[in-house]
């Protein structure tokens, strides 16, 4: 197997790990990014990016990124 390969199947079988937020690198970035996309969706049941409060009135989700 060839070394180019050999990364492929290494970046392939990737999963997110906490320590992704931590990190610079392209695909911990993007795993930590998408990892936040889906615990959020997934406690708030939908897609519009928005929370509901209980007084009647949404409360838009941050767009704003992880700061260092």
């Amino acid at each position: 197997m060839t070394k180019k390969n050999q990364q492929s199947l290494e970046l392939a079988g990737r999963t997110y790990r906490p320590d992704d937020y931590k990190k610079e690198d392209q695909l911990s970035s993007g795993l930590a990014h998408t990892h936040e996309q889906a615990s959020d969706t997934y406690t708030e049941g939908t897609i519009d990016g928005k929370i509901e409060n209980v007084n009647g009135k949404d409360i838009p989700l941050s767009r704003d990124g992880y700061d260092k």
